[in-house]
């Protein structure tokens, strides 16, 4: 931990900073909303965070690179394959818009290909969650109330929850069929969506969520705080970690049996 723990007293420090921009411009009347190239929703609130956060690691780390979704990426001063912060200033935009407190700010700390230190910051919910590499995985509202927090022990698809994000995505990817499939063999299903369905894997509040197609930005915080809480975090294919552009991720015992199912088996045509 000792080696992580000034980047994750920064990851709440920059965290801190967000919660007190974005925060009150939760449900404001004047919140300005912009589409971007994408059709995807910005608000003035998302780039208000990413700018304070890069202002404030220019200062406090000039020689890391900085990645975020509204602003691109700054390369690091060291040169390729050192450290780079990731940034989604807010995580779920369109829960923020439409007023669903279901929203967070994800920071991350990646070391070439693999994050090291991982924090959610969803301030509406009152809720904080952050890992760093061999230390494990905590929740609180603040490091000060911060508990431990694992996966589940469930080993059936058949007592399982599984968690979404939506259905379109998959319809998209030619998978609806077998992502039909996993949603009738499963015990509870529920479209939580964005951070919040991956932070409930790491809670062990339910053991399975997928999304077929997502960027670096939506990842990258996520991934330290799933497998420091003992769960299995791979794309589509089943390479671990963030760069796949899809996540399929389980408290590790039911991984194989969805990764089958969904992901690498179900493209090979692998039997249900």
């Amino acid at each position: 931990m000792a080696r992580y723990a000034d980047d994750l007293a920064l990851a709440h420090m920059l965290a801190d900073t967000a919660d007190a921009i974005a925060l009150p411009r939760f449900r404001a009347l004047d919140l300005r909303v912009e589409a971007k190239p994408d059709l995807t929703p910005v608000t003035d609130a998302d780039t208000a965070v990413e700018k304070a956060l890069r202002a404030t690691l220019a200062r406090t780390r000039p020689r890391d690179g900085v990645l975020g979704e509204e602003f691109g990426a700054t390369e690091a001063a060291a040169g390729p394959g050192s450290r780079q912060w990731v940034i989604d200033p807010i995580d779920g935009t369109k829960n923020f818009v439409r007023g669903v407190p279901i929203w967070a700010t994800l920071v991350a700390l990646m070391e070439g290909s693999e994050p090291v230190v991982g924090l959610v910051s969803a301030p509406a919910l009152g809720r904080r969650w952050w890992a760093a590499k061999g230390h494990g995985a905590y929740a609180g509202r603040h490091t000060a109330t911060a508990t431990p927090i694992r996966v589940s022990g469930v080993r059936r698809l058949a007592d399982a929850s599984f968690c979404y994000s939506s259905l379109h995505g998959w319809e998209e990817a030619g998978r609806l069929d077998a992502m039909l499939d996993l949603m009738r063999r499963s015990w509870r299903q529920r479209a939580y969506g964005d951070f919040y369905g991956y932070m409930l894997v790491a809670e062990g509040a339910v053991d399975i969520m997928v999304e077929p197609e997502l960027s670096l930005w939506d990842l990258a915080a996520l991934v330290p705080i799933v497998t420091e809480a003992g769960g299995t975090f791979t794309d589509l294919a089943g390479r671990p970690g963030p760069s796949g552009g899809s996540a399929i991720v389980t408290n590790g015992a039911l991984h194989e049996d969805v990764l089958t199912r969904l992901g690498t088996g179900y493209m090979s045509g692998m039997p249900a």
